[in-house]
């Protein structure tokens, strides 16, 4: 089964001509449902068998940065797709409002604390990219960051696209494979899901009158999507536009980009020495002349 063909139609390796209005939350890549279910859980399995030898080869690492606006199923994401991932080879991380440490910092400095070791998948739940969205939408935000005023200009924007870039590049050279996802959720379909948070009581701890306050600037965060994504989409750090109205489809094309980036790694069981089988032998004969 080649999965890229379920993820490929919404990378972003080139974002010069991005427009995310070309991009359709609500596509389904003429897959139904039950199809697609039936192939998140083949994918599942063989993300299990990537990521157990990924692991043991312990050379490379892979990134996955979701962002999303709220309630676009990142959450869901990585409950369903990593269900059948190791603990062991997995680390999730999700980005808060910063700390007064972290804002004693520089922007990239809390993301580089939390990158994921050789031989593990980390997920970003929000990630740097914070700090050219939510941080763009209300600049007030800057006051906070300390930051000599005369750094502060019109180019801060573009000067911190690129720094994502160059950071990211380093990664890349230092054997982390990135993949970011744009969980891309409609308006109409956000409003449904926070109507349901509210009228179903066990998802009423799932939602925050500051989630209402944030779509009062859904146009001013659409528009500050599209410029990150036409300006820091690459192809060693791509982008995936992934329609988000229909969880199920959602979940088969990020997991279908998690397949492809794995086997990107090749990973393989180590191979032993000749020294190393020998170590083994002795181990077995040893273990096998216990009474």
């Amino acid at each position: 089964m080649k999965f890229s063909k379920f993820c490929d139609p919404f990378r972003v390796d080139d974002g010069s001509d991005f427009r995310l209005k070309d991009f359709d939350p609500a596509a389904t890549g003429d897959v139904s449902k039950e199809e697609a279910e039936v192939l998140l859980e083949q994918g599942i399995r063989l993300t299990t068998e990537l990521q157990e030898k990924l692991y043991a080869q312990d050379q490379w690492a892979v990134l996955l940065v979701l962002q999303a606006m709220d309630a676009a199923g990142k959450d869901g994401f990585i409950q369903h797709v990593m269900s059948g991932v190791n603990p062991q080879g997995c680390q999730v991380f999700s980005f808060k409002e910063p700390s007064q440490e972290e804002l004693n910092h520089d922007f990239l400095w809390r993301a580089a604390r939390q990158l994921p070791e050789r031989g593990k998948i980390g997920i970003f739940n929000r990630s740097y990219y914070e700090e050219v969205l939510v941080v763009r939408v209300h600049p007030e935000l800057l006051d906070r960051q300390h930051l000599p005023s005369h750094l502060v200009t019109k180019d801060i924007w573009k000067n911190r696209f690129k720094d994502i870039r160059a950071f990211e590049r380093y990664l890349t050279r230092n054997g982390i494979v990135i993949r970011k996802f744009f969980l891309n959720v409609s308006r109409e379909e956000q409003k449904r899901r926070f109507l349901r948070r509210i009228e179903e009581p066990e998802k009423n701890w799932k939602f925050s009158a500051s989630d209402v306050r944030e779509r009062r600037h859904w146009d001013e965060y659409m528009e500050a999507y599209e410029d990150l994504i036409r300006n820091t989409s690459e192809p060693h750090a791509p982008w995936y536009v992934v329609p988000a109205d229909h969880k199920w489809f959602t979940r088969l094309v990020v997991s279908s980009a998690l397949i492809q980036a794995l086997e990107e790694c090749k990973p393989a069981f180590p191979q032993m020495d000749e020294e190393r089988k020998k170590e083994l032998m002795a181990a077995r004969r040893i273990l096998e002349g216990e009474k």
